[in-house]
């Protein structure tokens, strides 16, 4: 299990970086509600260049023999993306696009499909292929202003 969100978890874990560090106004919140799931919500604005709002979680896991990553959640039938690093000093991450239905489900991701990318650019070096996670990450950024919401219940390696 990477993340299991409850009534318990620290929503400190999970920190904000908006489109704001660039001069942008869209605005991210991130905070448990009363089933004790993650809830990722906000407003992306195109002001100012601005286009994405992010969360992001800092922590070692290791990636043995799973191949996946399973992750339980209900949008609202916006696209995300999910987001890896593997290093603290990699400057891109991995990522993979999905859309939400509005409705409860599991989106399946396969690691060796995680693209590298830095500042929205795709990057010419191998997709994931590492044995470490230092960061796990969500992002919206669809190249339109639009508020969003996100709930997740968990994120595991499979």
């Amino acid at each position: 299990m990477l993340y299991q969100f409850d009534k318990n978890s620290p929503s400190s874990d999970w920190q904000i970086v908006d489109d704001v560090v660039m001069g942008g106004r869209s605005n991210g919140e991130f905070h448990l509600n009363e089933e004790g799931n993650g809830v990722f919500e906000g407003k992306v604005s195109l002001e100012n260049n601005g286009g994405f709002s992010s969360v992001r979680h800092r922590e070692n896991f290791e990636v043995q023999s799973q191949k996946n990553v399973r992750i339980h959640l209900k949008g609202n039938g916006s696209n995300y993306q999910f987001r890896v690093k593997a290093n603290s000093s990699d400057r891109h991450s991995y990522i993979s696009e999905f859309p939400t239905s509005g409705e409860w489900e599991f989106i399946e991701i396969k690691l060796s499909d995680m693209y590298p990318a830095f500042r929205g650019q795709k990057l010419t070096i191998p997709n994931f292929d590492k044995n470490q996670i230092v960061e796990l990450a969500f992002l919206i950024g669809n190249k339109k202003a639009q508020e969003f919401k996100l709930e997740i219940k968990s994120i595991e390696l499979v």
